[in-house]
C-alpha cells in the first residue's frame, strides 16, 4: 500500500484497497495501553464513536481507520494520550475529553499537561488538565494581579492556593491571605450557631480543603494558628496593607464594586494576588452591581493585571458538570 505523504496536520497514513485510510500507532507498552484505554479496553468504544473512526487494537499496536480526516484526528488525539501516559498521568474520561477538545491545539499542549506543578503533603503529583488551566498557572507565575473568570469546577480556587503554596515554601512570599465575601446563597447566616468567624467558615472550606490537601492537616493548622496563612471573611480586609503576600479573594462575583475596589487596593510591596469568580453565579441583591465584572470593564486595559478565562471545556469534575453548565447556558425555549 502506498504511503501518505506527511500532511500539515501531521498525518501520515497508508491507503487501504477499500478507498480509507489507515495508521498504525505503538502505545508504548501494555501497561500504558492499558492506561490509556481503561481496563478491559472500556475507552475504546466511546473514543471511536467520538473519533468517527475504527479503532483496532493488538497488544500494544493500535490500528486507526477511516476517512482521512478522521484518522489524523484520531492520531492526534492518541498522541495526546501517549505523552499524558509517559508523563505517568492516570488516562480518565475527563483527560480523554480534554484530548478530543484540544485536537487542534499545538502539540506542546500534551507535553505541559503531563508536567508535574506541584507535589502535596502526602506525594499527590498536581498537573494541570487543560490549556486553559496552564495558561492561568502561567500567568499567576508571571503576573502580580491575576483574574480567573469561569464555571464551577475549572480549578480556579485550588490552583491558585496550589501556587500560593509554592510561593509560601519557596520563600517567594512571607504569608498567605484568603478571602471570600459573606454573601448568603439564599440562606441566612445570622439563623447559624457560633460567632461570625463560625458563620462564615462554611463559606471558606473549600479554601481550606485545598489547603489541607497542599500543606497536610496539620502543617495548614500550624500555619493557620501562627498567622503565616489567614483565611478570612472580605470585610476583615479593610484598613490593611499587605507586603510580601500571596493574597487570593475567592468567590469574587459576590463582592460590590466597592468591596472589589478596597481589596485591590491592599495589595502591598512584593505581593501578589488572584480573584477568581464565576459570573453566572452571582448572589448578591437583585440590582446590586457586580464587582468583578466592574473590575473586568474598567481594568481590562491595564496591561500588567491579566484575566484568563476558563469555560466548561476546562471542568476536571464529575462528566455531568460540563454538561450541566452547557444546559444552563442554552436559552430557555
Amino acid at each position: 500500500m502506498p504511503v501518505m505523504p506527511k500532511t500539515e496536520n501531521g498525518f501520515l497514513g497508508d491507503k487501504t484497497k477499500t478507498g480509507e485510510y489507515e495508521v498504525k500507532i505503538s502505545l508504548g507498552n501494555n501497561g500504558q495501553a492499558a492506561n490509556i484505554l481503561g481496563q478491559q479496553d472500556q475507552h475504546l468504544s466511546g473514543l471511536e464513536k467520538s473519533l468517527h473512526a475504527k479503532l483496532i487494537i493488538r497488544g500494544d499496536e493500535l490500528t486507526i481507520r477511516g476517512l482521512k480526516e478522521d484518522v489524523a484526528e484520531a492520531q492526534r488525539v492518541f498522541q495526546h494520550l501517549i505523552i499524558l501516559a509517559n508523563g505517568d498521568v492516570t488516562i480518565t474520561p475527563t483527560a480523554i475529553r480534554y484530548a478530543i477538545a484540544a485536537k487542534n491545539e499545538d502539540a506542546q499542549l500534551a507535553s505541559n499537561l503531563a508536567q508535574t506543578v506541584f507535589m502535596t503533603a502526602k506525594g499527590k503529583s498536581i498537573k494541570v488538565k487543560s490549556a486553559g488551566q496552564w495558561y492561568y498557572m502561567q500567568a499567576i507565575k508571571h503576573s502580580d494581579l491575576v483574574f480567573a473568570i469561569g464555571p464551577a469546577g475549572t480549578g480556579k480556587t485550588y490552583l491558585a492556593v496550589m501556587m500560593a503554596v509554592s510561593a509560601l515554601k519557596a520563600r517567594a512570599v512571607s504569608k498567605i491571605v484568603l478571602a471570600r465575601p459573606a454573601v448568603e446563597a439564599g440562606e441566612k447566616l445570622g439563623f447559624l450557631p457560633g460567632d461570625l468567624q463560625d458563620k462564615v467558615n462554611p463559606y471558606l472550606r473549600p479554601v481550606y480543603d485545598a489547603l489541607d490537601e497542599a500543606l497536610g492537616k496539620e502543617q495548614a493548622a500550624k500555619y493557620v494558628e501562627r498567622g503565616i496563612i489567614e483565611v478570612v471573611p472580605l470585610a476583615y480586609m479593610r484598613g490593611r496593607t499587605l507586603d510580601e503576600a500571596f493574597i487570593i479573594l475567592d468567590e469574587a462575583q459576590n463582592t460590590t464594586p466597592q468591596q472589589m475596589k478596597m481589596f485591590l487596593t491592599r495589595l502591598g510591596m512584593g505581593s501578589k494576588a488572584v480573584i477568581t469568580g464565576d459570573v453566572t453565579q452571582i448572589d448578591l441583591p437583585l440590582g446590586q452591581t457586580c464587582g468583578l465584572i466592574e473590575a473586568e470593564r474598567r481594568l481590562h486595559d491595564i496591561e500588567e493585571i491579566v484575566f484568563c478565562y476558563l469555560s466548561k471545556v476546562d471542568v476536571v469534575r464529575h462528566p455531568l458538570v460540563q454538561k450541566i453548565i452547557e444546559a444552563y447556558e442554552r436559552k430557555w425555549i
